[in-house]
């Protein structure tokens, strides 16, 4: 098929050719220019309009990044007394913790006695009596002669324990595995070791007499029940 175009000097676009976007000819532009002083003025004009908005941007930056400042040291000072409290509470903490700990190395040896005796005494069944009762240092609770008061008698710190050794005297061989039973099952006493037993005759009667040890141990404070030292009376 043979096309003639009947308007010399224009070419007809190519079917399917579409959008074409194109940007002006700079070359062109600067060329048609011929005043330098134009060209310094709109170099500068550009310029002057760049730090504008650089500085427009600078300046939305540095609020912004003040308004982060002022937070921030409003969460300083606010974290800053927390820690004030924290340390003070810490150092009332510790001050406490030195105090009791004192107050319980105080109490440990205060009171190991009284309750050995307790604990004897609750264990005991009947028809079984108490010869002696003597600790590592060699004071002794007898019953049968004079009285040395036990706390005359801790040489031994409670922290290191307090080895007791019992004689006693039953008329029941059964009460004496009752009481070895018993004592094991204290919360203050351990380790109960029977060392020997024997029968004697005594008032025309057959007595089981035993020997035995146990150490003393602080208690869980489960088992520890404190009471004031005066009450009223009414």
């Amino acid at each position: 098929m043979i096309e003639i175009n009947l308007l010399p000097g224009k070419k007809k676009k190519a079917a399917g050719a579409g959008f074409q976007l194109r940007l002006p000819d700079f070359r062109a532009l600067l060329t048609q220019i011929k005043d330098p002083w134009l060209i310094a003025a709109a170099a500068a004009a550009l310029l002057c309009g760049g730090m504008v908005l650089y500085y427009l941007y600078e300046r939305a930056r540095l609020a912004a990044l003040d308004s982060q400042l002022v937070t921030a040291t409003r969460e300083r000072k606010k974290f800053d007394e927390y820690i004030t409290e924290l340390r003070r509470a810490e150092r009332l903490r510790d001050s406490l913790v030195a105090e009791i700990g004192v107050i319980r190395g105080i109490d440990a040896d205060r009171y190991v006695w009284p309750h050995v005796l307790d604990q004897i005494s609750k264990a005991l069944p009947p028809f079984t009596w108490l010869v002696e009762v003597s600790n590592a240092g060699g004071s002794t609770v007898g019953t049968t002669g004079g009285a040395t008061p036990p706390a005359a008698a801790g040489a031994a710190p409670a922290d290191q324990g307090v080895r007791v050794a019992i004689t006693g005297r039953t008329v029941d061989i059964q009460a004496y595995t009752t009481f070895l039973r018993q004592l094991a099952n204290s919360p203050w006493l351990t380790d109960v070791t029977p060392a020997q037993s024997m029968t004697r005759i005594e008032n025309d009667r057959p007595v089981t007499e035993f020997n035995l040890s146990a150490q003393y141990r602080v208690a869980d404070s489960l088992y520890i029940r404190t009471v004031p030292l005066t009450q009223a009376v009414r």
